[in-house]
């Protein structure tokens, strides 16, 4: 077996001998999980390390695609791979003894096998059997709190991802009509003769709203405040942070690979900027901390799809800024949120009893803004840069929207800030996890800061290597590792 296969198949069995495993010996079933986690995090990192950066691909059965299911991993696609795992274990799930505490650990398993098989996946149909069983972990792990709230949400949830489910399945068929494959290096080749016509961009159109519900697009995302208010802020924090960008990863070769026309990319920035709008406009509004957060994450991941509808490595390199920024702050913004929550006006005070969390909290909101000269600024910029080089009127368009909805998101986070220092009589303190997780993304933000040059060139070569499209098909139709 091919040791890119490992990462995925190592969780999936895991989480499926877990329950008989935990009939055996309880701490056989608490400590299996994260020592899987590490296993495959060691297995990712070898590969990426052996590797140099170069894509490599793996057909699975030793069947030549595209006829059989091929892995392929590029830079962009270990990094995404290996954040699945590490994101777990730093949000693994409180121990709880019985069949409870062996359930999550084992949605948590399955999540992050169907994760890494998202990241890795190199053919449409796997894509989609993977995006369903992260589903399904996600629907389990979002209800563990066993509130009738957190019921009540995920059963939302499941409404509007089983429609995103449906309409994704629409679009697959319709490509299939179209081409008679589902491998996406052959639909690159047979996209500009068989997907350049009105049912190719319906096909599109469906994929990017399926996918979309979990990249919290607009308008698939009416389910992310009520869940990220009720579920806990660990599992909050994974979905906002790596799963969203699993799917925002498939929707990124989707419009790379299959779909790069001016009409997708039309399709991409329009929702993209409803989201924005919206999403910051009520995150204004909110008056709590965790919808505050919750609906940030959607204005967030609107500007993502706007910077991923700018054509060539330069609108992807801006791209891939925003997305792994949102990566690094928002799960660390949730955990800051685990004790901060009722009424915003309650948490005066909050900044003197846990000064640690409350200048972390700052710090993160400096570059969610954009000052200058932390991370956030220098994604945003990106953006703002290649929108105006765009220079027509639907460009200007977008980027007056982005530095308007710039000033709302200074307003409510600045806002808040002040509330977090202002007298108080606030006293309950973070758990030593939640710090050490911010903690962890405040350096990681602090050094990307101090080492830019070096980011801007890593970024860079990922989006080269992401757009190179030929490279893609001829690596993946050609051979494995």
């Amino acid at each position: 077996m091919n040791a890119l296969v490992l990462p995925v198949v190592l969780p999936l069995l895991t989480a499926f001998l877990l329950q008989p495993a935990g009939r055996l010996s309880a701490a056989l079933a608490r400590w299996a999980g994260p020592a899987v986690l590490l296993v495959c995090a060691g297995l990712l990192v070898q590969i990426a390390l052996l590797t140099g950066g170069e894509p490599v691909t793996a057909a699975i059965g030793g069947f030549a695609p595209p006829v059989g299911i091929v892995f392929y991993a590029d830079a962009l696609a270990l990094l995404m791979a290996i954040a699945v795992p590490v994101s777990a274990l730093l949000l693994w799930p409180r121990a709880e003894a019985g069949e409870a505490g062996v359930r999550q650990s084992a949605l948590m398993l399955l999540l992050v096998g169907s994760g890494t098989g998202m990241a890795l996946s190199g053919d449409l149909f796997n894509l989609y059997v993977f995006y369903e069983l992260l589903t399904v972990a996600s629907f389990g792990l979002a209800s563990a709190t066993g509130t009738g709230r957190a019921y009540v949400a995920t059963v939302r949830y499941v409404l509007v991802s089983g429609f995103g489910s449906l309409i994704a399945l629409a679009g697959i068929a319709l490509l299939y009509a179209q081409t008679g494959s589902l491998n996406l290096a052959q639909l690159a080749d047979l996209a500009p003769e068989r997907l350049a016509n009105p049912l190719g961009l319906a096909a599109f159109a469906c994929l990017l709203i399926g996918f979309g519900v979990k990249a919290e697009l607009f308008p698939v995302n009416n389910w992310v405040p009520d869940l990220y208010a009720c579920a806990g802020k660990p599992i909050s924090a994974l979905l906002a942070g790596v799963v969203s960008k699993l799917a925002v990863l498939v929707l990124l070769r989707l419009t790379v690979l299959v779909f790069d026309s001016p009409e997708a990319r039309e399709m991409l920035m329009v929702l993209g900027l409803a989201g924005l709008v919206t999403g910051e406009l009520a995150a204004w509004r909110a008056r709590d901390l965790p919808r505050l957060l919750a609906y940030s994450s959607i204005g967030q991941l609107g500007l993502l799809f706007v910077a991923l509808s700018l054509p060539g490595p330069a609108g992807l390199a801006a791209a891939l800024a925003v997305a792994l920024h949102h990566l690094l702050v928002k799960p660390a913004l949730f955990m800051l949120a685990e004790r901060w929550h009722g009424s915003l006006d309650k948490l005066a005070g909050a900044g003197r009893a846990s000064p640690l969390a409350a200048g972390l909290f700052t710090l993160f909101a400096l570059s969610l803004v954009g000052v200058p000269p932390l991370p956030g600024f220098w994604a945003k910029l990106l953006v703002l840069l290649e929108l105006a080089r765009g220079a027509g009127p639907f460009d200007l368009t977008a980027l007056a929207l982005v530095l308007a909805v710039t000033v709302v998101e200074a307003h409510y986070l600045f806002r808040l800030v002040g509330i977090l220092y202002s007298p108080g009589e606030f006293r309950d303190r973070h758990s030593p996890r939640a710090l050490a997780v911010a903690g962890l993304g405040g350096a990681v933000l602090v050094a990307a800061m101090l080492t830019l040059p070096a980011v801007s060139d890593a970024l860079a070569g990922l989006a080269s290597q992401a757009a190179d499209t030929a490279a893609y098909r001829t690596l993946t139709l050609g051979g494995g590792l």
